[in-house]
């Protein structure tokens, strides 16, 4: 699967959040507008310089960027694990994915995948009892389906408080629960722990699961491999930041993480990897 984001969409995240001009990032990066223009548009840089230039004008990890950029970089595949099931679907074209977690014929789904048929066939032909619902936020292509999956079984409902507003559909008050940082929910043996994590929108939530078989965190569109999901709103920016180097990449290095768009990857390799990471 190819990485959610190229070079292009990580410099328009960067400009955007930080709330800069074309003419501003040219002064502070030594580069013509064209070239900033043109890069926005997709067109390659011409060598390490210029991508180093893009990454000085913007505050971005210079040499993650020319990792992606030139490099071509791309997360280690990822083995199966029997107790994770990814579902896919598809916005317009668009992919998405939400996740099942399993344990002692249990199940919590983590965001709906833009699928819930799919995340119904999976549950049901597995002989699952659905006893959690996990949004990391509350965009339609996380969260559409919810009235689908509580129809199958009525399961309590998570969401960060201030994300409440983006639902498109709003479960009854008894089923929506807004926790707080390091919440836990079981399922069997295993327990989803969430981590708050606003940015991508206001109220973002991560979910980890510190399992011994291997450690994993859903992140939705906090983070993909490589980059992050767009500030929403922009002003959000610098805590999206945040949230990204204190909340996930200070997890174990070898902790799996599970996005809402693009391959997995893990948090050694976004330690390196990811342009918007600490310097």
């Amino acid at each position: 699967m190819p990485l959610e984001d190229d070079f292009s969409d990580i410099i328009k995240k960067a400009r955007a959040g930080l709330g800069l001009s074309i003419r501003e990032v040219a002064r502070a990066s030594g580069l013509t507008e064209t070239d900033l223009v043109g890069f926005e548009r997709g067109h390659p840089p011409r060598d390490r310089e210029q991508v180093r230039a893009v990454a000085h004008g913007l505050a971005l990890k210079a040499e993650a960027l020319e990792h992606i950029a030139i490099d071509h970089w791309e997360p280690a595949a990822q083995r199966a694990l029997s107790w994770v099931e990814t579902v896919h679907g598809s916005v317009g074209g668009y992919g998405v994915q939400g996740y099942i977690v399993q344990d002692q014929g249990e199940a919590v789904v983590i965001d709906t995948g833009y699928n819930a048929r799919g995340m119904i066939e999976a549950i049901t032909a597995r002989s699952l009892r659905l006893v959690a619902v996990c949004l990391t936020h509350g965009h339609a292509d996380h969260a559409d389906g919810l009235d689908a999956l509580l129809a199958h079984r009525e399961a309590p409902v998570y969401l960060g408080s201030d994300d409440r507003p983006l639902l498109g559909w709003k479960p009854p008050a008894r089923l929506l629960h807004s926790p707080g940082d390091g919440a836990a929910i079981p399922v069997g043996r295993r327990v989803v722990q969430c981590i708050t994590s606003p940015g991508h929108t206001p109220g973002g939530l991560c979910y980890h699961v510190g399992d011994a078989e291997q450690s994993l965190c859903f992140v939705g569109d906090t983070l993909f491999a490589g980059s992050i999901g767009r500030s929403n709103p922009s002003t959000l920016y610098p805590i999206h930041l945040d949230s990204v180097r204190r909340r996930l990449l200070s997890l174990p290095g070898d902790c799996r993480l599970l996005p809402g768009h693009g391959p997995g990857t893990t948090v050694a390799e976004e330690r390196q990897h990811n342009p918007f990471g600490t310097a």
